[in-house]
């Protein structure tokens, strides 16, 4: 395993982060989102370095191998993981790509530090903008949802992930768009972060407001989410947020829920490796088309 430094806890004990890095080239790092850890990318880390990017990914303080502290889950703190994840690597010209909650670091990432070391952004199925419904943001979700979920949570916290992990996927009575089997990794991977980290991350991305750092983006962002996203909801999210940042595109996929780093991987290794090249990204997309079965398109990257 590796791990970067980010800092200390409050008892002067080292934050650790443990990280992946696979591949050669300019880099993609990949921002998992809650309630997983890098592993959730298991999709994008097998294909994408095979197109001449390197990838990195990394578990959240409090997630996956990282270190568990007891506090330090507000996003200036995880923008601040970030930034030594980038420094750590001497990484520069990255693409970063937040998936959900990932998309919040993303976002107080570029404001916070000024975008260092970033030329491109991707928000996948993002909290962004600004989650909370509130007399300023009347098209936010109502504070009911997210204190529910808490409570679920603190009662039941394995009971909870499972029920929330097949709206995740889009798992219904008509739609079974991922096995038992896949529900049943992902259950594993939710279980491995602390119930501290669990509850303070739901505080965090329903209750950050990331519409000014948005605001101040300017190097070329990508939104990508799906139509049928229960979990957050593209008119919530999406469709708030690409209208504050400069020239950023939103490319909307019909008939997908939340976890599309899963359940539409081809299409979004594709449209990921297109806009790391600087080409615009199609909207249109077939479901027998894949990456892998274009050796031309392959060539390209």
């Amino acid at each position: 395993m590796n791990f970067i430094k980010a800092g200390s806890d409050a008892a002067g004990k080292p934050i650790e982060i443990n990280y992946v890095d696979y591949g050669q080239g300019n880099p993609v790092v990949l921002i998992h989102g809650w309630p997983l850890d890098l592993q959730s990318w298991e999709f994008q880390l097998a294909e994408l370095p095979l197109h001449g990017v390197r990838v990195v990914a990394y578990d959240r303080r409090g997630f996956g191998k990282s270190s568990k502290p007891w506090d330090g889950y507000d996003y200036d703190t995880l923008a601040d993981d970030l930034k030594a994840v980038l420094d750590g690597l001497d990484l520069q010209n990255v693409t970063l790509v937040g998936f959900s909650m990932g998309g919040g670091e993303v976002a107080r990432y570029m404001s916070r530090h000024q975008g260092a070391r970033v030329s491109k952004v991707v928000f996948i199925s993002a909290v962004t903008p600004y989650l909370l419904k509130t007399d300023d943001n009347p098209d936010g979700v109502d504070k009911s949802v997210f204190d529910d979920m808490l409570k679920g949570i603190g009662k039941d916290r394995p009971d909870f992930l499972a029920t929330f992990s097949k709206g995740f996927y889009g798992v219904g009575p008509l739609s079974h768009p991922v096995s038992q089997g896949t529900l049943d990794w992902s259950q594993s991977i939710a279980l491995q972060a602390t119930p501290r980290a669990t509850t303070e991350c739901v505080k965090a991305f329903s209750a950050t407001d990331f519409r000014q750092d948005l605001k101040g983006i300017k190097v070329p962002a990508l939104f990508i989410h799906g139509d049928e996203d229960k979990t957050v909801p593209l008119d919530n999210s999406a469709k708030r947020a690409v209208e504050l940042v400069p020239g950023a595109q939103l490319v909307v996929y019909a008939g997908k829920a939340h976890g599309l780093n899963v359940t539409a991987a081809d299409r979004l290794n594709r449209d990921l490796l297109t806009f790391i090249s600087g080409q615009p990204v199609s909207e249109e997309y077939s479901e027998d088309e894949t990456y892998a079965a274009g050796a031309a398109e392959k060539s390209t990257y």
